[in-house]
């Protein structure tokens, strides 16, 4: 099925178009119901003050609705990317068939690294393109002002990770070539390369967790920011009731956790450039 492709995210989204476009469908669906919550919270407290429980019914029948859509995509999507592992795998096997056995058992786990992405990271980046999108439309409906400051946010965050991309490759490129070391360091069965080897493990791990920790900082004191201008405008410049204060807080906070999705996504792709150049054909 794989069999004289390269193996890239795209190869494995047009060879599995079918079974992954109905888990997207289904993330699609979940993140829109999702980021209706806050709005739909804002209505019910509006109507229950005035006595008027219909918002409040509404608020429960979406509850509903997104936890048999969340369930069932979930058992859905455990079926479909197992399928992947197993072609990614059975792929890996053949094509370096003639690679030690140490450098082998890498590269068939960094394959399931491409299918750990399209399980796991990919479906976060799109439910937080639908967060992004439908935030700033909603704060832009209560003012221009509070969307504009959610893209300036955005913007910074993009700008902040460009400075870090290059760093990230670097050392998921030396934690990779490490692990392709790692079988045949433990054949020797000698205590010094294994110790050395598992020291080189972790110093690279430590560079690469130090570098994202640094990135995340600088990003969540940016998005506290955010949060706390759209809190202080709000209550001070917008007649609004204590729903729709409730709901601009809300979405602004929702903003601000779809936007981590964006680091952790172009995080997973630094490193996935990494390991595809290590899966081409030939």
């Amino acid at each position: 099925m794989l069999s004289d492709q390269n193996l890239t995210i795209g190869t494995l989204l047009s060879v599995f178009r079918w079974r992954v476009g109905l888990t997207w469908f289904l993330i699609l669906s979940e993140t829109a119901l999702t980021v209706l919550i806050p709005l739909f919270i804002g209505f019910a407290i509006d109507g229950l003050l005035s006595g008027e429980p219909q918002p409040f019914l509404h608020l429960a029948a979406l509850l509903v609705v997104l936890t048999l859509i969340g369930v069932a995509r979930r058992i859905y999507d455990t079926r479909v990317y197992g399928t992947i592992r197993v072609e990614l795998g059975k792929t890996l096997a053949s094509r370096f068939s003639n690679l030690p056995i140490s450098s082998l058992n890498a590269r068939i786990g960094m394959g399931r690294e491409l299918a750990d992405f399209l399980e796991d990271t990919l479906p976060s980046a799109i439910g937080g393109v639908v967060q992004f999108v439908v935030s700033a439309v909603l704060l832009f409906y209560f003012s221009p002002t509070l969307a504009l400051s959610a893209c300036g946010a955005l913007f910074g965050m993009i700008s902040i990770y460009a400075l870090f991309h290059t760093t990230f490759w670097h050392w998921n490129r030396a934690l990779n070539e490490q692990m392709e070391h790692q079988v045949r360091i433990l054949e020797q069965r000698r205590d010094r390369p294994v110790l050395v080897h598992l020291k080189r493990l972790r110093r690279f791990e430590v560079k690469l967790s130090d570098t994202e920790a640094i990135l995340y900082g600088t990003i969540f004191i940016l998005l506290i920011g955010l949060v706390l201008f759209n809190l202080w405008f709000a209550t001070q410049n917008l007649d609004a009731t204590p729903g729709a204060i409730f709901s601009i807080v809300s979405y602004s906070w929702e903003f601000a956790e779809a936007a981590l999705t964006l680091p952790v996504t172009l995080q997973s792709w630094s490193r996935l450039s990494e390991i595809t150049t290590r899966l081409r054909c030939g």
